[in-house]
């Protein structure tokens, strides 16, 4: 089934007015055709003051008052993950489409459920994984696509953040039962999006979860080797204890190496194209164009809202929504399982890390 156009300018609510609700605000704003006409937050003084800051006309103390009272179009979901299933299902059930923040869930069994409601009400899920958008990104996809690059061979997959005592010191941080991982999840998922974006699916993981210097149940650092149906090998390094942070993508192919350093959003600056030797005369027809749009919020939410509109099918910016969470939950059964392969057929009947991603973390913290 294909849910039909919407025909008036969208009615969006949004659930949770913690710090990244603010760039969908600012993303809403941006677009023409849609308004947020209601919040709602576990704190009810924090949702207010945000219905004021953003002139929302309308806050309520819980998801289940403002589906009744206001029928949205669309909702967004901006809570921690361990609360997403149930929001997401419920708004989905209520017959609003939902585009959710990244992780999309605490679990891919999560993921699943949100899948089939999505299915079952006709309506749209749609995850926002924003380093797929902007015109580079874009253009890159563009050329491994056509092979104008040659075939992808090795790539270098790096998120090294960097988040203190205090960052961890947050209640439902760092616990598996409420954040649903560490950093690989939180953190590396962005930048594991981008590479699949780029390189498409996976064939194999094998990783490690480390515990380097912070205070947490979860890991603040981990370690991987992602293969693609492509033949690609890439090496992912995340870390919550680098204090230069930097997020990277690097990609040789037979005729090229790509690169992408950034730390939150990317734009033509942040990307190059090096030719490899003998095919420097090829590199004018990779140059990046000439129009510029970088990653943010905002395009990912205005291709959403325009095939919402239309009727159409999410942008590819906005579609394979477990493709990348796959991949971190691999890395996790990997590291549950001393380091061994895991391959999409073994994910997709795992015993447990379907379930959740609760996995032995290295302990390399100094003793006292």
């Amino acid at each position: 089934m294909t849910p039909p156009p919407i025909p008036h300018d969208l009615r969006v609510a949004l659930v949770g007015t913690g710090s990244v609700s603010r760039l969908h605000a600012e993303a809403v704003a941006a677009y023409p055709h849609a308004q947020i006409v209601a919040v709602t937050d576990l704190y009810p003084d924090s949702a207010a003051a945000f219905a004021a800051q953003w002139e929302v006309p309308a806050s309520y103390p819980d998801l289940t008052r403002l589906l009744a009272a206001e029928q949205p179009d669309v909702v967004l979901v901006c809570t921690p993950p361990g609360a997403h299933r149930g929001q997401v299902i419920e708004a989905l059930e209520a017959g609003a489409h939902v585009v959710v923040e990244k992780p999309p869930a605490a679990s891919l069994a999560e993921l699943d459920d949100m899948r089939r409601a999505a299915l079952a009400a006709d309506r749209r899920l749609a995850v926002v994984f924003q380093q797929r958008t902007g015109t580079a990104a874009a253009h890159v996809k563009g050329l491994l696509a056509s092979g104008a690059l040659g075939r992808p061979l090795v790539a270098i997959c790096n998120t090294l953040w960097f988040r203190d005592a205090d960052y961890f010191a947050v209640p439902w941080r760092g616990k598996w039962a409420t954040e649903g991982g560490g950093t690989t999840l939180g953190h590396g998922i962005h930048q594991l999006d981008l590479l699949a974006h780029l390189l498409g699916d996976w064939s194999g993981v094998q990783g490690r979860l480390w515990r380097l210097d912070r205070e947490t149940e979860t890991e603040d650092m981990s370690t991987a080797t992602v293969t693609f149906d492509s033949g690609t090998v890439a090496q992912v390094t995340t870390s919550a204890v680098s204090p230069r942070e930097t997020s990277s993508i690097r990609i040789d192919t037979q005729r090229a190496t790509i690169t992408v350093d950034h730390l939150y959003g990317h734009g033509h600056e942040n990307w190059r194209i090096t030719p490899a030797p003998g095919f420097e005369a090829e590199a004018a027809s990779w140059a990046f164009p000439d129009h510029e749009e970088a990653s943010a919020h905002a395009p990912l939410l205005r291709d959403v809202f325009d095939a919402l509109r239309s009727g159409g099918d999410l942008p590819d910016t906005a579609d394979h929504p477990s493709r990348s969470f796959e991949i971190v939950a691999a890395i996790y059964a990997s590291a549950a399982a001393d380091g061994a392969v895991i391959t999409p057929a073994d994910l997709a009947v795992h015993p447990t890390h379907r379930d959740s991603f609760a996995s032995p973390v290295i302990e390399r913290r100094a003793t006292p």
